[in-house]
């Protein structure tokens, strides 16, 4: 049978032919663009996956790159702390020469003072001038703000908080356990009375965090007198004597000047010289009151117990910042988590409490602070924050011993005619802070950044290949599919040829 008015063979052939070439149109598309997936109709589910990944590649990329930038800038950071540390090691050494007084002139004690002045000058330049594209880095910039900072709270350091847009973040403290100095107490009567002073001196060793003193007496001496003794080497010991009196007893009490586990008080009778009285010895402090001796933990200066010493340790406050357990020395407190890192030292009245559990709201951290987003994602995990603290000579030390700039000349720690022990102590408090600085900073560098760069790095390459394995084309199963492609359309093109040649039969009936 042959129509004319339609051929079906034509229409197969012509269909086949289209396909054919459409599915060689796709596989030279893969093969000229490298990828599998060009457009959605390719792969939808493929092409959401893919554009995810590379979504998450740019992030990863930019990340990397702040954290690169972010390490630079710690590096300048770093550049100007060790330049301070180099001045304040020289000061060190200054105020140290300057001491020798006797062996100094006058003049040499004021050359000394201008070096240290100029030190000083320097020293509050290079908090000025240390920056990064314009943001200055050691000026306090960096420094995180408070508000509303409670009595209790003598002094604050926050070395990081995060903080939402336009929030805050409230400092609650809640001592558990108070702080308490190394404490003894000594009954002595109103003076001593030796046995008429016929055994010797009363003699007794008392030592402390700092080192040790040993102190004799003679019948007689007022209670007075040993603590004007006993606090005249309190530099060199860490105790301190005050009188103290009680309805069962008169006496001496022995504190060590600091709080905590580091300091304690010890006292070691030496020579008892037949000591008389009712209950003169050595006491213990009430475990629930240390300001009241214990009855039952008592050594008689007469005892052979007391000729070995009779020591009381400092106790150091126990403490939960933000319902976080806190690392504590003495009246300090401390929090390091992932969100907040802040230091709290009380004050003696908050942190030696006894009556219960002392709340504190210490104080409202308000703003501030540097914000380094280190992470591919933006949120506030993603993000860290650091507080660098101002290096400036009016920042350096602390109102405990004092501030750097206070050795100026004409200030009360010049080494000309200032307190020199004091200034000793004032430039160590400076060192520790840049040190603690200088460590805290290294600490970010290494483990933060230096730890970020690596593993947005290996995210980056895992991102990378999830997205090739979903996105590119493989070369050698698109070549196969060309050549069968080519193969195929050729194939569909001969046959649409025959099957438009059929319909010239219907010629040969006209034809007869």
């Amino acid at each position: 049978m042959a129509r004319i008015n339609t051929n079906p063979a034509s229409l197969i052939a012509q269909r086949n032919l289209s396909s054919n070439t459409n599915s060689l149109n796709s596989t030279l598309e893969r093969l000229s663009t490298g990828l599998r997936i060009n457009r959605g109709k390719d792969d939808p589910a493929g092409l959401i996956a893919s554009e995810n990944l590379r979504a998450e590649k740019s992030a990863l990329s930019a990340a990397i790159g702040n954290a690169e930038r972010t390490d630079q800038l710690v590096n300048i950071a770093e550049g100007g702390l060790q330049e301070l540390s180099n001045l304040l090691t020289e000061v060190r050494a200054l105020v140290t020469s300057s001491a020798n007084t006797a062996g100094l002139s006058i003049e040499e004690r004021q050359a000394n003072q201008l070096q240290i002045d100029s030190i000083l000058q320097t020293i509050d330049r290079l908090a000025d001038a240390t920056n990064f594209q314009g943001v200055k880095l050691l000026n306090g910039n960096l420094d995180f703000t408070a508000n509303a900072i409670a009595s209790g709270v003598s002094d604050y350091r926050i070395n990081a908080a995060k903080l939402s847009k336009g929030g805050n973040v409230s400092v609650q403290a809640l001592i558990t356990t108070s702080a308490q100095q190394g404490s003894l107490f000594l009954s002595t009567g109103t003076s001593l009375n030796l046995a008429g002073g016929t055994q010797g001196l009363f003699t007794i060793e008392v030592a402390g965090q700092f080192g040790s003193r040993e102190l004799s007496f003679a019948s007689g001496t007022t209670r007075q007198t040993i603590v004007d003794a006993i606090n005249t080497y309190t530099d060199v010991t860490g105790v301190s004597a005050s009188l103290f009196n009680s309805s069962t007893s008169a006496g001496l009490r022995l504190n060590s000047t600091n709080y905590g586990s580091d300091g304690f008080v010890s006292v070691r009778v030496v020579n008892a010289a037949n000591i008389q009285g009712a209950g003169v010895g050595v006491y213990r402090a009430i475990g629930t009151n240390a300001n009241a001796p214990d009855s039952s933990q008592q050594t008689l200066f007469t005892s052979q117990a007391a000729k070995n010493a009779t020591r009381d340790p400092g106790q150091d406050l126990v403490a939960t910042i933000n319902g976080v357990a806190a690392t504590t020395k003495g009246r300090t407190a401390r929090i390091n988590t992932d969100f907040l890192d802040v230091e709290i030292t009380f004050n003696a009245v908050t942190a030696t409490r006894t009556n219960g559990l002392s709340s504190v709201n210490a104080f409202t951290i308000t703003g501030g602070g540097a914000d380094f987003q280190l992470a591919s994602r933006v949120d506030i995990a993603g993000k860290v924050a650091l507080g660098i603290q101002s290096v400036s000579t009016r920042n350096l030390g602390n109102s405990s011993v004092g501030l750097l700039s206070g050795l100026a000349a004409g200030k009360e720690f010049n080494v000309v005619d200032g307190d020199l022990v004091k200034a000793g102590k004032v430039v160590d408090e400076a060192i520790r802070q840049v040190s603690a600085l200088r460590g805290r900073l290294g600490a970010f560098q290494k483990n933060t950044v230096g730890a970020t760069i690596r593993n947005l790095g290996v995210s980056f390459e895992n991102s990378s290949a999830a997205e090739s394995v979903i996105r590119d084309a493989d070369f050698a199963s698109e070549t196969a599919a060309l050549t069968r492609g080519q193969i195929l359309a050729q194939a569909a093109q001969n046959s649409l040829g025959l099957a438009n040649s059929q319909p010239q039969s219907a010629l040969q009936l006209l034809r007869g």
